[in-house]
């Protein structure tokens, strides 16, 4: 069972909720900075859940060059519908910074230590 498979089966809601600014804010005092911070591993995730869709799906590619219609497997097609239904890399990338799973440091900090 993959990483984010793990996440998803942790209750992780598929349908956004509203969160509190405040809980954002308090965990680098600054909104926007959380908010970046979010979108970074939202990033992230998103490009993982990719290659691992991709990964899946190649294993039911025909490399081959022909012109015949293609047979539906119904395999290839449980794998999109799962997919489909993960929360969006947003709301994974959300939950994991509330619940203090993303490390961020500052550039800043770095400079001067």
């Amino acid at each position: 069972m993959s990483k984010l498979r793990r996440q998803l089966s942790a209750g992780i809601p598929s349908n956004v909720e509203t969160k509190d600014l405040g809980s954002i804010k308090s965990k680098t005092g600054n909104l926007y900075e959380s908010i970046a911070i979010i979108a970074k591993r939202a990033n992230q995730v998103n490009i993982s859940i990719k290659e691992e869709l991709h990964n899946k799906l190649d294993e039911f590619a025909s490399h081959t060059d022909s012109l015949e219609e293609i047979h539906e497997n119904k395999e290839q097609i449980e794998i999109s519908r799962a997919y489909e239904r993960m929360p969006n890399p947003a709301l994974l990338a959300t939950y994991e910074f509330l619940d203090d799973k993303v490390y961020f440091r500052k550039a800043e900090d770095e400079l001067f230590s």
